[in-house]
């Protein structure tokens, strides 16, 4: 069986709009198996961390950056992940995973993340190209406008880099150069379902709102690296290894039972973690 490949027009259109919408990239049998093993296990939810928003609505997330042999690490690893970074970073170089986030805005409370650029915080870890940085967002839960769905300014990743200061634990972009782009491109709402994948640029602005719904947004978002993209002041080890990559059936083959106590977790096993401390990783991350 081949393994998925994005067409031209796709291609096209993350190059001109900094983010791009794939539906479907995972199915709805495989996204129920990580949601299921987010929530239903117990080391996810002990070693997530409160972040709070200007208005102190809070959002959960956990953070690594060594995917590892279980449901997470065969998604980040998955033939059909990394091959798409691949062919919209457009490098030779093999792609790294520079780090991963589970995304846990709960009903009510879950808070908003500010405008910003991912560039906007990773410039500080020295990295030297923007272009060969990007996320990708796999919705676990539905996310839409009433549950605070990521916001992006379409085309805003041409901008370049724009300066970025703390706005309550978060870094938040000037929201001056926000206001302009706001003004002169358009502003759109990716309302994306269970298994949809929501790959964006790393100067892409983007923001979104607290979830104020009676619904959960869950969701993972994995940053990729192209390796010969060096970061100079970057204390983890992952950004530079290239990604091993797995069939794309061994999501759904892995066993549940499997997944112990989940060390990639734990910050006390990762340099990264364990020399900058993991609140402030957390808050420039």
């Amino acid at each position: 069986m081949t393994s998925f490949s994005l067409n031209t027009n796709q291609i096209k259109t993350f190059d001109e709009d900094g983010y791009l919408v794939v539906k479907g990239l995972f199915s709805k049998e495989e996204t129920d198996k990580l949601y299921r093993t987010a929530v239903e296990n117990s080391v996810m939810q002990k070693n997530a961390m409160d972040l709070n928003d200007q208005s102190g609505k809070k959002t959960k997330l956990s953070l690594w950056f060594t995917p590892g042999d279980d449901v997470f690490g065969y998604l980040i690893r998955s033939e059909r992940m990394v091959n798409s970074v691949w062919q919209l970073l457009a490098q030779e170089s093999p792609v790294c995973h520079f780090h991963t986030k589970l995304m846990q805005k709960e009903p009510k409370v879950g808070g908003a993340w500010e405008w910003h650029q991912d560039y906007g915080y990773w410039y500080k870890n020295q990295f030297i190209f923007p272009d060969q940085l990007m996320s990708v967002m796999i919705a676990l839960t539905a996310a839409n406008k009433e549950n605070g769905c990521l916001q992006v300014i379409k085309g805003s990743h041409k901008m370049g880099r724009v300066n970025h200061g703390f706005a309550g634990e978060q870094v938040g972009a000037d929201m001056e150069m926000v206001n302009h782009a706001l003004k002169t491109m358009e502003l759109v709402y990716c309302e994306i379902e269970p298994g949809d994948a929501l790959f964006f640029h790393s100067n892409l602005m983007h923001r979104s709102e607290a979830n104020l719904s009676d619904h959960p947004r869950w969701s993972l978002i994995s940053c990729y690296n192209s390796q010969s993209n060096i970061a100079y002041a970057e204390t983890s080890t992952s950004w530079r290894v290239p990604v091993s990559v797995v069939p794309d059936r061994a999501l759904l083959e892995w066993d549940a039972s499997s997944f112990g106590d989940a060390d990639f977790l734990k910050k006390e096993n990762d340099p990264a973690l364990k020399t900058t401390g993991w609140e402030s990783e957390v808050k420039t991350t």
